[in-house]
């Protein structure tokens, strides 16, 4: 009763929240004035906030603003030992330094190195929390032109992809963070300067327990949908997480923006009905991947009556899977208990979450565009199965349209069946593995899957500090970052080309419960044709042996 609870009180707050912050990032993203403290930064950088940009001008906007964060963040890693508090820390060696920079630069925030050992105060307020502020603003730009290309018509404008990054962060990200970091703090989590405490064990030995400026990061990993923790343990570390309340809190930050972002689409393109409709396809998914994952732990037999391997006893059971279902379906990727320890149908459940390419309800912006895509192919599929030309939101589309969409849903696949495939053919990489049999490819599959989904959540028993791992799952979060974003902002610039068309008697109507359905069965049968085979060898196997 006490995990229904949670859950109940989850809901209703991101129900009390969803009108006024939707109503709000509309108002951001529409708003023809700009703050005192925009026009600064417009003018330190050059920018003209009144110009417009085409879609590949966005792109372009987009891909050189990312390229720039990944060149400084790793330079902030190599040159670590010229800043302050470092605290003797060391250089970070070149290939982690370049996967962590393409991996918070991308959203991802996978992490191979113990942070409280590798980092210093300096790079990690400097470097990482920069970029959850600025990677999740790139992600909200990027749908809010989708948007834009659905409610423009006969033009090639998007908007200004500089004024949505700055707008998304002085508007939406940094007011709230700040507020969840004084709340983070009242609940416990830690926030100094200092490197650590000196300590005596209870065996007599002494120890350093590290400290960092822990809750000004935590509250934008969680808000901005990044996952990357400032401790090894990451959202489990009592530290990071100390007791049921900060969980709370934690998991309704990592929820809120991406689902409120379906008010904004709704208030943006006029008609309320088609941002329920697909807020209703997230809830659906979202809830019936809880149910697998939370009745999988809780049926799993242990001396305790439960699988509580791999958990926090101050979280238990429900927490714990509900967690572990917010994070895999939002592009978190922060956990607050092992994952690898998960049942074989629970941890099965968390990556088929991130195998429905992590809309439900998916990260700050990619989850509202990838949806959108999934929204468009579903209307083509309808619209060839009675014959006619399919149209979404007053928008025909055609076969550059659907290229677009299609391009969009097949990346992902491409990179994680690709990569697990060539992982397991290498005899050098499968040593990496500390599992064998279906646990050890369900470990590599669901690298793969977290990287390709910028999610950065992981199956520990997998070793990837080789050059192989660090090379293949770098290059796996920028091709599933970035070739998504050129394809949509491209898809984006086609529509907003498309004059607006007035429903017809045969026009499929998209604000209805049935349109729904179609979206949610869309995405059930692209994963399922895609990955059924896979996961038929890692955790389906594992759990029915």
């Amino acid at each position: 009763m006490a995990g229904v609870l949670q859950v109940l009180v989850l809901l209703v707050l991101l129900a009390a929240v969803w009108r006024p912050l939707g109503d709000w990032m509309a108002r951001v993203h529409t708003d023809e004035r700009d703050w005192r403290l925009e026009l600064g930064i417009y003018r330190l950088v050059g920018v003209d906030p009144r110009s417009e940009q085409r879609a590949s001008t966005y792109a372009v906007a987009i891909l050189a603003f990312s390229f720039a964060g990944i060149v400084l963040l790793y330079l902030l890693q190599r040159l670590q030992t010229l800043l302050p508090w470092s605290f003797d820390r060391g250089t970070v060696e070149p290939g982690i330094a370049f996967n962590t920079a393409i991996s918070f630069v991308t959203n991802t925030n996978w992490q191979s190195y113990v942070p409280e050992t590798t980092l210093g105060h300096a790079v990690q307020m400097a470097g990482l929390t920069v970029q959850n502020f600025v990677s999740a603003a790139v992600g909200m730009a990027v749908a809010v032109a989708l948007v834009r290309g659905f409610v423009r018509s006969r033009t090639d404008r998007l908007g200004n992809a500089w004024v949505d990054i700055v707008r998304g962060c002085t508007r939406v990200l940094l007011p709230i963070a700040g507020v969840a970091a004084v709340a983070l703090v009242a609940t416990g989590v830690v926030m100094s300067l200092r490197a650590g405490v000196d300590v005596v064990g209870p065996d007599g030995r002494p120890s350093t327990i590290a400290l960092a400026p822990t809750a000004s990061q935590e509250s934008i990993k969680e808000l901005g949908t990044n996952g990357g923790g400032i401790f090894n343990a990451n959202s489990a570390h009592p530290f990071e997480n100390p007791n049921p309340v900060s969980n709370l809190l934690e998991t309704f930050l990592l929820l809120v923006i991406p689902v409120s972002l379906t008010r904004t689409f709704g208030r943006m393109v006029g008609s309320m009905r088609q941002g329920v409709s697909l807020l209703a396809v997230m809830a659906g998914l979202w809830g019936a991947m809880l149910a697998v994952i939370w009745t999988a732990e809780a049926r799993t037999a242990s001396f305790a009556g439960a699988n509580l391997e791999g958990k926090e006893t101050r979280f238990g059971i429900p927490a714990s899977a509900l967690w572990a279902n917010a994070t895999t379906g939002t592009s978190t990727g922060a956990v607050n208990s092992m994952h690898d320890s998960f049942s074989a149908f629970g941890g099965g459940g968390a990556l088929v979450n991130m195998l429905f390419s992590e809309m439900t309800p998916g990260g700050v912006g990619t989850g509202l565009y990838s949806i959108l895509v999934v929204a468009i192919v579903a209307v083509f599929l309808a619209g060839l199965m009675v014959g006619r030309t399919p149209e979404y939101l007053g928008k025909r589309l055609g076969r550059r349209e659907v290229t677009c969409a299609v391009v969009v849903v097949l990346t992902m696949p491409a990179l994680v069946l690709g990569g697990t495939g060539l992982a397991i053919a290498l005899p050098s990489t499968r040593d990496a593995m500390t599992n064998s049999g279906p646990h050890g490819l369900s470990e590599v599959l669901y690298a793969y899957a977290s990287a390709a989904n910028n999610n950065g959540s992981a199956f520990a028993g997998l070793t990837v500090t080789s050059g192989f791992f660090q090379t293949t799952l770098g290059i796996a979060m920028l091709l599933g970052r970035f070739l998504p974003i050129v394809a949509v902002l491209a898809l984006a610039g086609l529509l907003a080309r498309r004059p607006r068309v007035e429903p017809r008697p045969g026009t499929l109507s998209t604000g209805t419960p049935l349109f729904s359905v179609l979206v949610a069965g869309t995405v059930v049968l692209v994963a399922t044709i895609t990955f059924l085979p896979a996961l038929a060898l890692s955790p389906l196997a594992e759990g029915l042996t």
